[in-house]
């Protein structure tokens, strides 16, 4: 009988945390995990059998999570008799050779502290992170730190899954050594969720040989001169009254890729995502900033200026190097794959409407809650991190920027950049960088932001899909808001 109440909480955590991080999928109050059928069959005897066998698996995956816990905890007991402690790092770094580049930093930093040792685990990108993630915090079995992106700082905290990090960081020297730009990605509430491992931002890469066959000369600066050299660049090579080179490609799909390309526009024609009103906090994806920003992509379609790239696919350079577009916007973890193809290529900043702006990319470390004893060793890895030879390292090694200014600063990173004088535009438009809002809901912000997007790039009128966006999310937002009152 306690075994039964136990699984039956533990169950229930489960439930209510993954309908809080995934609210667009259907569940059912008797399962833990998606519902794939219609609520009127769920009482079937064949549904009755499907969902008793889904309860027995999720008991026994909390069971296995509890065991892993308990191993967890006995290496951490063991390192009072004088072995290291050692922690574990979930995270998903891709390409392969940069996860390269971050197992040997983490050996490095494994022989320079003999009394911690850090294993370094990839769990997949992260989007396939948060069912693991969720898992291991109901079952009690989290990794010491995570490596993910920044929003998803406010779920964390939320589900009281991550330690703040003011108290250390207001004393290390560190802190003072941040790009300025990133702190709006580690702060919400009055806390400091996370420490940034490394950023990045997306411009606009372009072909010179393109666009000196079509004979401009200066790239565009602002939004109506984009549109002009997009038309410019939109020909008709082989004279068989086909367009077959394009000026821009603009990236279909309403994942988090097109919303990461597509904001620095908004926020260039003075968007904001924040409630406009304290007492209605609901992000506001319906506002000027945003209307201009879709209605520039969708005449650069109507123009014919532009192509859409595959579904969800908007990060792939093949028709850029192939030569069926001259622009794409990307970041410089292309830089590798753009050498390796022998190309020119040069990098322009995104041209600007009212100001300025760019959107922080890149990826954040978290401290888990776990022990007072495996927290301290957390975060010494932490300060590691943030230190100029991981930063110079990392940055070097991978193409991201450094998030320390005395990295940015050393003369082997200045050195770097004459080597590879494009990254200049993108440490340039840190300046004026903003990040994504990372709120409990961004989930939700992100997903509808994204239909609006998707919708409008398909030939809606980008005032009714951002109007459709704005009463969905508002909905759901109120909706959860309710449910946890």
């Amino acid at each position: 009988m306690m075994l039964s109440k136990w699984a039956t909480a533990i169950h229930q955590q489960l439930h209510n945390a993954i309908i809080a991080v995934f609210p667009s999928l259907k569940y059912s109050r008797e399962m833990a995990v998606p519902c794939p059928y219609p609520i009127s069959l769920l009482h079937s005897t064949e549904h009755r059998y499907r969902l008793q066998a889904t309860r027995t698996a999720c008991i026994f995956l909390i069971l296995s999570l509890l065991i892993l816990s308990g191993c967890q905890n006995s290496t951490a007991s063991a390192s009072k008799n004088g072995e290291p402690i050692k922690i574990t790092l979930w995270h998903g770094i891709n390409p392969p050779p940069n996860r390269d580049v971050f197992k040997t930093l983490t050996d490095k930093f494994n022989k320079t502290h003999p009394n911690i040792q850090v294993e370094q685990i990839y769990i997949g990108q992260p989007d396939q992170q948060l069912p693991k993630i969720l898992t291991a915090i109901v079952g009690n079995a989290p990794p010491d730190l995570l490596w993910n992106g920044a929003t998803i700082s406010g779920k964390l905290a939320e589900l009281n899954a991550i330690e703040p990090l003011e108290n250390w960081l207001d004393k290390s020297p560190r802190k003072a050594e941040i790009y300025p730009a990133l702190f709006e990605s580690m702060e919400l509430d009055g806390h400091t969720w996370s420490i940034p491992l490394a950023t990045n931002n997306v411009a606009i890469f372009y072909r010179p040989s393109l666009f000196a066959a079509a004979g401009i000369k200066e790239v565009p600066q602002n939004w109506a001169q984009l549109k002009q050299v997009a038309r410019s660049l939109t020909r008709d090579i082989n004279g068989d009254g086909r367009t077959d080179q394009h000026g821009i490609v603009l990236p279909l799909g309403k994942g988090e890729w097109t919303v990461f390309t597509w904001l620095p526009f908004m926020f260039s024609a003075g968007g904001e995502l924040k409630g406009e009103i304290p007492q209605s906090p609901v992000p506001q994806i319906d506002n000027p900033g945003s209307r201009a920003a879709l209605e520039l992509w969708s005449d650069l379609l109507k123009e014919g200026s532009a192509i859409l790239s595959a579904p969800e696919r908007g990060y792939e350079l093949d028709n850029f190097i192939a030569g069926k577009v001259a622009m794409q916007i990307t970041g410089p973890w292309t830089l590798a794959q753009l050498q390796q193809s022998a190309i020119d290529y040069a990098v322009m900043p995104i041209p600007a409407l009212n100001r300025r702006a760019a959107v922080v990319g890149g990826e954040n470390l978290f401290l888990m809650k776990t022990s007072p004893e495996r927290e301290k060793a957390g975060l010494e890895f932490l300060e590691y991190v943030l230190g100029e030879e991981f930063q110079t390292a990392w940055a070097l090694g991978t193409g991201y920027l450094p998030i320390s200014l005395k990295s940015r600063q050393s003369k082997t990173y200045k050195s770097f950049v004459e080597k590879n004088p494009v990254l200049r535009v993108f440490l340039e438009q840190m300046n004026s960088a903003r990040s994504r809002p990372i709120i409990s809901g961004y989930s939700r912000l992100s997903e509808n932001l994204g239909r609006a997007i998707e919708a409008t790039l398909l030939g809606r009128n980008p005032q009714d899909a951002l109007k459709e966006s704005q009463e969905r999310l508002t909905l759901t937002l109120d909706t959860a808001t309710a449910k946890t009152k």
